[in-house]
C-alpha cells in the first residue's frame, strides 16, 4: 500500500498525542511504508552502542525514533498553529497541499 502522506522531510509538524504531545520539531525522515516520521527533538531513545568507526568510545547513545505520522499535525506557515492538511490542483494544475486553516499552499 503506497498512499500519499500529509508530511513531508524538513516539514514543521506538531504532536499531537503520546509521551511528547504538545512539542514541535522538524521532519529529519518520512517511513512511508510503516507511515511513521523521524521527528527532531521527539521520542528520543537511549541506545546501547559496542565501539565502532562512527563511535570508537561506544556507550549510551540518545537518538529519534520513529513517530506514528497520525500522531502529527502539519504547523501552519501563516498563523505558526496545527492544522489539516487537504490536496488541490493548483493554476498550473499540479497537485498541491494546502491548509484548511487558512487555506495557504504549502510549499
Amino acid at each position: 500500500m503506497n498512499r500519499k502522506l500529509h508530511v513531508k522531510k524538513g516539514d514543521m509538524v506538531f504532536v499531537n498525542a503520546g509521551e511528547y504531545k504538545g512539542k514541535q520539531g522538524k521532519v529529519l525522515e518520512v517511513l512511508v511504508k510503516q507511515e511513521r516520521a523521524i521527528v527532531e527533538g521527539v521520542n528520543i531513545i537511549s541506545r546501547h552502542t559496542k565501539p565502532n568507526a562512527k563511535h570508537p568510545q561506544g556507550g549510551i547513545i540518545k537518538k529519534e525514533a520513529p513517530v506514528h505520522i497520525s500522531n502529527l499535525m502539519l504547523v501552519d506557515p501563516a498563523s505558526g498553529k496545527p492544522t489539516r492538511i487537504g490536496r488541490r490542483e493548483n493554476e498550473s494544475g499540479k497537485l498541491v497541499r494546502y491548509s484548511k486553516k487558512s487555506g495557504e499552499e504549502i510549499k
